[in-house]
């Protein structure tokens, strides 16, 4: 994956939540960690745990791969069609 890509989803979670003026706290609340914690991934000094990631994906109603700079596509996947 190209050093471009690897920090992308930590500016990627920072503007999402800046785009929808909420605070770090408000998010960490959401996702019931600490606000340092919280921190920590907007500022690339954590890695972001995956259910972390999946949390944050629907809170925003965008794409895991949306966040991890896979796609530039926000829109999530549509879900699987029952068979």
């Amino acid at each position: 994956m190209p050093a471009h890509n690897i920090s992308m989803k930590y500016e990627r979670i920072k503007a999402l939540r800046e785009d929808r003026d909420l605070k770090q706290h408000e998010v960490a609340e959401y996702l019931r960690i600490a606000r340092s914690t919280y921190s920590g991934y907007e500022n690339a000094w954590s890695d972001i745990p995956t259910e972390i990631l999946i949390a944050l994906a629907r809170y925003y109603g965008v794409s895991a791969d949306y966040l991890l700079g896979m796609t530039d596509e926000t829109k999530p996947y549509p879900p699987a069609k029952k068979r």
